[in-house]
């Protein structure tokens, strides 16, 4: 599965997946559900796009409703993956907001379960990343954009949905290879997933009475507009060419490790990380 990226560059985070060349790869044309996640009910933050758009497709295939949070400037996107969503004969429903804000996380849960009846499945996926080369470059207001973004609305979020989640629900969060090796120029994204990767494991503990299970995936690099929107042309250019498969995955081949720890396939898993990274080893 080659994937050729020309350089390109967006200004502006989020990125739109709508302007990447070429498009990503959100479900393979052969994968065949089989109701692994029949009317489950899933809300994913950061789901118009990359990574959250190709779960909630995976979702979809599966048998589940699905409810995306996202900024207002990816609408196009959102209503894309709408679009995928109801091609696969289930609900999706869309949710713009600003993740940062804490009134928001809790209307996202709120509002999914009015709609959709319940909530079985939350995936904590929003994500922001920004660059920079020296740690004196970092702005007050970009260090808690980021960490309000990547962190603060898991907890958030989390808070919000326990209250709705019974025995057997499960939560996923996204972390990131980053988490495990850092990286110079994200010092502040890196240092956001390894809080993801440590909230996990903190909370599967704190959940694991009441039945409810608490994994992660941390990928590593995928085709999304996470990439365009944060580093310059030239690398993006370069993006995924060092890991040992030297390309970058697709979100397609990222997403069915979504599917597995969301459905009974994982029922004795708990405070894990699955990691879908071209194979890079890493502790886990």
């Amino acid at each position: 599965m080659e994937t050729k990226i020309p350089p390109q560059h967006q200004d502006i985070q989020p990125g739109i997946q709508a302007e990447l060349d070429p498009q990503p790869k959100v479900i393979r044309y052969l994968y065949k559900g089989s109701n692994k996640l029949k009317d489950k009910v899933a809300l994913i933050t950061g789901g118009d796009s990359g990574i959250g758009q190709a779960v909630a497709v995976h979702f979809a295939r599966e048998g589940a409703d699905v409810a995306i949070s996202y900024t207002p400037r990816e609408e196009v996107d959102a209503q894309k993956t709408k679009e995928l969503v109801e091609a696969e004969g289930r609900k999706c429903l869309l949710l713009p907001g600003d993740i940062r804000q804490p009134a928001y996380c809790d209307y996202i849960v709120e509002t999914t379960v009015q709609q959709l009846g319940k909530l079985n499945i939350l995936v904590n996926n929003a994500g922001l990343q920004l660059q920079h080369k020296e740690l004196t470059d970092i702005l007050d207001e970009d260090l808690l954009a980021t960490y309000e973004t990547n962190i603060y609305s898991f907890f958030r979020v989390s808070k919000a949905a326990v209250p709705h989640l019974h025995k057997g629900d499960c939560i996923i969060n996204t972390t990131s290879i980053t988490a495990y090796q850092g990286r110079a120029d994200l010092l502040e994204y890196s240092s956001t997933k390894g809080a993801i990767m440590t909230f996990t494991r903190a909370l599967s503990s704190n959940l694991i009475t009441k039945g409810i299970r608490v994994n992660a995936v941390a990928p590593g690099p995928i085709w999304t507009p996470l990439n365009p929107a944060s580093v310059s042309a030239k690398e993006v250019a370069q993006f995924g060419q060092d890991v040992p498969m030297k390309r970058p995955g697709q979100p397609s081949e990222v997403a069915p490790a979504y599917v597995f720890l969301a459905s009974d396939d994982a029922s004795y898993i708990t405070g894990q990380v699955m990691h879908p990274n071209g194979g890079t080893i890493v502790n886990a």
